[in-house]
């Protein structure tokens, strides 16, 4: 069950795991030269963070070292020897394992079948399941991974199909393991628990290479930390050498402030409202009502998974309410579609950008006049009018700051932040009355997260009702004028901003009621 591996002889003492030299990638397609001559080195039992705005070649560097690309230049040595990585297969062989942001699962197998894909054991010309089993098995409890190996990957939690990845990597007998955003789609819980078992990983003699924007996990992990800017290293810093506030400059090259809701707001007038709803796959467990107010940021917090996806997509009219009522500026648009609701007056900031917000394949242009390519805007009589749609389009990249992009690029090779900024420039381009903004930040770098809420917060000044869906309680806080709690698809308040505190909303969280 061991994978094959190209033999070397053992390194030298004090030699590096890993080492990069010069490496550098230009995308002639689009112009961005995406890694300039980077080099830096990983000791064995080595935790290093690299961290950077969003689209600055912190992942375009981590696919070259795992063979998605090939560098232009510049080589990679592994326990100081070259190697040449053409392609994953080549990373693996050379002891690289990827724990990529956007899991690589195939749903409908099970663990076991998943983590051996590839290498799969065979008894009498078959697959022997039981044995795969129990080798997942075996390598599971010895990592520390609590997971049933013969449970469909699909049927899984989130963070257990992460814990899925990582087995992959270490069934691959992986040495040094790349974690690309490895925290961006996990609860907090399951993100406490991720960052120990990085701790003990590292403790075995893997080196590792600890990719986030969420600052406080890296200070809290890494012995090193990287910063990138426009795909050059600008700086390395040892454990506790800055904090946050320092990181923050050094990544986006200026200080960032983070806003915050006006306490001399004053919304009037309901421009969204529900009442009795009760959302699909949560109908036992109680109903959702509340009002949001023209000019008002509603915050919703609460353990992902509660019903706040089903909440914000039955108000957007992707799926049906099973009781109750929803009116957007007084019209009922209970069981409408999702194009009479946008034409209504709403907006819609996915949670998924990835598989809901935009259309990869598609041109930024196509995805940013995705939602209203009917309208007289952008089409006459049918034919799509192109010069005006393209014009939008430059208009929101320069608007919204869309980094090493062009209007005909496919938004496919754009990072996070920016893919983020094509959504939300989109959804406010229609002056519309309400906007529902799932997870606006998530896997986003301090600097688009000032963006993001900079930009709510003006259209919320504008007159705008922000509905805004959140599991970072300090982001809630900071935007909202009244908050909320989702638990088990029943909404809790909302409450007064100066009613309630972080305290009081855990206990809400946790369980649904607070101790008498």
């Amino acid at each position: 069950m061991r994978s094959a591996r190209t033999p070397v002889d053992a390194p030298p003492p004090d030699t590096p795991r890993l080492e990069l030299r010069g490496l550098r990638k230009y995308f002639a397609s689009t112009g961005v030269l995406a890694v300039a001559d980077v080099s830096f080195a990983v000791q064995p039992g080595e935790i290093v963070a690299i961290i950077g705005e969003n689209g600055t070649g912190k992942s375009t560097l981590m696919n070259l070292l795992f063979g998605i690309h090939e560098p232009d230049a510049g080589e990679i040595l592994v326990d100081g020897s070259p190697r040449t990585i053409t392609n994953p297969q080549d990373a693996i062989a050379a002891g690289l394992g990827m724990v990529h942001q956007h899991f690589e699962l195939v749903p409908s197998f099970t663990v076991a079948q998943n983590v051996l894909l590839g290498r799969e054991p065979v008894g009498r010309g078959l697959y022997d399941d039981r044995a795969a089993r129990a080798f997942v098995g075996t390598l599971a409890a010895r990592s520390g991974l609590s997971i049933d190996v013969s449970r469909r990957a699909g049927d899984l939690p989130i963070g257990a199909q992460q814990r899925v990845e990582i087995l992959k990597a270490l069934a691959a007998e992986a040495r040094t393991l790349i974690f690309d955003e490895p925290t961006a789609v996990l609860t907090p819980p399951e993100a406490e628990e991720l960052l120990v078992l990085i701790h003990d990983l590292a403790a075995t003699g893997r080196s590792i290479l600890f990719i986030s924007h969420k600052l406080p996990e890296v200070q809290a992990i890494a012995d090193r930390i990287i910063v990138m800017r426009r795909g050059e290293i600008v700086t390395t810093l040892q454990r506790g050498e800055a904090d946050q506030a320092e990181l923050a400059r050094l990544m986006v090259g200026r200080e960032v402030e983070q806003p915050r809701m006006s306490s001399d707001a004053s919304p009037q007038g309901t421009v969204l409202d529900l009442e009795g709803v009760r959302l699909p796959g949560h109908g036992g467990t109680g109903e959702a009502s509340l009002s949001l107010r023209k000019g008002e940021v509603l915050g919703i917090a609460g353990v992902s998974g509660n019903g706040q996806d089903e909440l914000i997509e039955a108000i957007a009219g992707l799926t049906p309410v099973e009781a109750g009522t929803v009116h957007l500026q007084g019209r009922d648009i209970t069981g409408a579609t999702p194009a009479a609701i946008r034409r209504a007056g709403l907006a819609h900031i996915a949670a998924d950008r990835m598989a809901v917000g935009l259309n990869l394949q598609a041109s930024l242009e196509e995805n940013a006049a995705a939602t209203a390519f009917r309208s007289s805007r952008f089409a006459r009589r049918g034919v799509v009018r192109r010069r005006e749609r393209r014009a939008f389009a430059r208009r929101l990249i320069e608007d919204y700051e869309v980094r090493g992009s062009a209007p005909t690029r496919a938004v496919r090779t754009l990072s996070g932040g920016n893919l983020q900024k094509i959504v939300i420039g989109r959804e406010l381009a229609g002056d519309p009355a309400v906007v529902l903004a799932n997870q606006p930040t998530r896997g986003l770098d301090v600097g688009s997260i000032e963006f993001v809420h900079r930009t709510l917060l003006q259209a919320c000044e504008a007159g705008v009702g922000v509905l805004l869906v959140s599991t970072e309680l300090d982001e809630v806080l900071a935007l909202s004028h009244r908050i909320a709690v989702m638990y088990q698809g029943r909404l809790i308040g909302p409450f007064a901003h100066d009613q309630i505190d972080r305290e009081r909303i855990g206990r809400l969280m946790a369980a649904g009621e607070e101790a008498a």
